[in-house]
């Protein structure tokens, strides 16, 4: 990509972020004890051809079981280049295909990546919940460094966790949620607050992994799924 498409792209990408931020709102829609089912969104990529396929899936799990309700994916070619900062641009388009299908309307979205924290507050969680018009949270496997701020390590005991805050605000949360196992970054979406994103999370955790319930099922289901679309567009070269 030559610099004046990409600087094109930047400035139309940070004016729609730009648009979206006033309408954040870190407070509770909803009571705790409302939540019926959450779901876990993720995506995964590859290469075929020379251009680039993606998958979104969605799984949906029973908030109180941790039961699987149902599991969609969409998926197909990714036009939006990768930009720092701007990954819900890329991945928006697969996002909205896969909730779409859904017949289990979740009470709250939890996303493999950021939510407010991000460098303009507008990580892939927050950016998302416009257009899925319900509360969403961010859950990180790594942190995000901003302004060269590092994460102050939490406790080493389940629950504990430490503020992440920038410039005197608070960006995210850097959670315990396995002891002996690294933390993992927590940040509101939209319409929820870090207490409860936290108290969301930490009630999605078992002893099978670090990450909640329905972010480690997607996860699982875009690898399943990507192995499957990939065998699949082979045997159609082939034919």
């Amino acid at each position: 990509m030559n610099n004046d498409k990409l600087n094109y792209f930047v400035k139309e990408f940070k004016n729609e972020q730009q648009v979206l931020l006033p309408r954040v709102n870190l407070k509770n829609g909803f009571q705790l004890e409302e939540i019926e089912s959450v779901a876990g969104v993720d995506l995964a990529y590859w290469e075929a051809s020379e251009k680039t396929f993606g998958v979104c899936c969605i799984v949906v799990i029973d908030f109180s079981t941790h039961e699987v309700l149902e599991k969609v994916y969409s998926y197909g070619e990714i036009t939006v280049p990768y930009i720092s900062g701007f990954l819900a641009f890329r991945e928006l388009p697969l996002i909205k295909e896969a909730a779409k299908k859904l017949t289990k309307y979740p009470d709250l979205y939890m996303f493999d990546g950021n939510g407010y924290l991000h460098y303009r507050h507008m990580g892939i969680a927050t950016h998302a919940s416009f257009f899925l018009n319900k509360p969403t949270i961010g859950v990180a496997k790594s942190y995000l460094k901003i302004q060269d701020v590092d994460f102050i390590m939490p406790e080493n005991s389940i629950g504990a966790y430490t503020d992440i805050v920038i410039n005197n605000e608070v960006y995210g949360r850097a959670l315990r949620t396995t002891k002996n196992v690294n933390p993992i970054f927590i940040s509101c979406g939209n319409w929820v607050d870090l207490d409860t994103s936290t108290e969301v999370a930490m009630n999605c955790i078992n002893n099978e992994s670090r990450l909640p319930i329905p972010v480690r099922l997607a996860d699982l289901e875009t690898h399943k799924v990507r192995k499957k679309l990939i065998e699949r567009m082979k045997e159609l070269e082939e034919k």
